[in-house]
């Protein structure tokens, strides 16, 4: 019994020593440093903290899986296939098994379900894949919205939603699912109580990034075919609008929800903006394609990651000033920011996750 006890403890402390001490430093101080790579089957388009130890990749039509890891460990815990019956869930027409692509994802307030895109489905009866250029007149296929058990590790529900599903958000009361969907132009609004659709808003070309306030009474949604956020009050779904820049891409909001920054794709520029005075603050070069970012816990740094460049940048909120720049891999095209570890990780899309601490 002694020796159990002494291993569990000899196994926590090892563990515990590769975590990163949480203390009051702050993150705009650090320099980021590479301490794991991680490939296997996996082509992630994108990578998601929970906040509560696990961090999911999520890996298209390339290798059909989302892939879920011990954010302090790096092990990896489960590799779900996006294979679904998609007539166990009273969708009686669809009487075989489909494939999913699985494209961005997000995860409960409650850190029960994870909530996965699926760019495409694959199988009897979906015979018009979508496509990166679209509208709704090109009448591709709508897709799927899985939602994974955490405990069980397995799809355990899925909604219809529009073509081509892109990023997922839960609000933080835990009421809305909103998923932006590229090809359709509009954002679906489902409801976690009723598990149906309650509103689809009509967005404009290609709607992509969003963001919610953590009062749960706003939503930001890029138009990454224009050059606008789309503001919308989750109360009464009437909507306004922020002129950010041209072809944005992903939003992030200070923790304070005072300030927002969203990546400009096309510019490769990074734009910050003030929501309470309703004004810009500038934007900064990152790099060539800037695509996703995430921002650090006490909202001081922000991390962005450039496509073509290859490269990752690390930015202060405060003036937008760029704190370092690391060759990071081919393609990265996604990036979250684990909190309880003042851990980076990057989705590299030829087929590997880069974890950098923060130090």
């Amino acid at each position: 019994m002694r020796r159990s006890f002494l291993l569990f403890m000899l196994t926590t402390s090892l563990c515990t020593l590769s975590i990163p001490a949480q203390s009051d430093v702050v993150s705009s101080d650090t320099k980021m440093s590479l301490v794991k790579t991680i490939s296997g089957s996996i082509s992630p388009k994108s990578v998601r903290s929970s906040g509560t130890g696990l961090v999911s990749a999520h890996n298209m039509m390339y290798r059909h899986s989302v892939t879920i890891y011990n954010a302090h460990t790096f092990e990896l815990i489960k590799t779900i296939p996006d294979s679904v019956k998609l007539s166990k869930f009273g969708l009686s027409k669809y009487s075989s098994i489909f494939k999913g692509a699985p494209v961005e994802g997000a995860y409960s307030p409650d850190g029960k379900y994870l909530y996965v895109t699926n760019y495409a489905m694959y199988g009897k009866g979906f015979n018009r894949e979508g496509h990166d250029t679209c509208s709704p007149a090109s009448h591709y296929d709508t897709s799927f919205l899985y939602r994974i058990e955490l405990e069980s590790y397995t799809i355990d529900a899925v909604y219809p939603v529009g073509s081509v599903p892109k990023v997922v958000e839960v609000t933080p009361d835990n009421k809305y699912i909103l998923v932006s969907n590229w090809c359709s132009y509009d954002l679906k609004v489902i409801s976690v109580a009723s598990q149906k659709t309650v509103k689809t808003i009509k967005i404009g070309r290609y709607p992509r990034g969003i963001a919610v306030s953590s009062d749960s009474k706003t939503a930001y949604v890029a138009e990454m075919g224009g050059g606008k956020i789309h503001v919308l009050n989750l109360e009464d779904f009437s909507i306004s609008y922020i002129p950010i820049g041209i072809t944005p891409r992903a939003i992030v909001l200070s923790p304070d929800n005072t300030k927002m920054f969203v990546t400009l794709n096309l510019s490769g520029k990074v734009a910050s903006w003030d929501l309470i005075a309703r004004k810009s603050l500038g934007t900064v070069t990152t790099g060539k394609a800037a695509r996703s970012l995430a921002i650090s816990s006490d909202g001081t740094a922000l991390f962005v990651v450039n496509f073509t460049s290859d490269t990752v940048s690390k930015l202060r909120t405060s003036d937008m000033k760029i704190l370092q720049t690391i060759k990071v891999c081919n393609e990265p095209i996604g990036v979250t920011y684990d909190a309880p570890t003042s851990r980076t990780w990057i989705a590299c899309y030829g087929g590997s996750i880069k974890i950098f601490d923060n130090k």
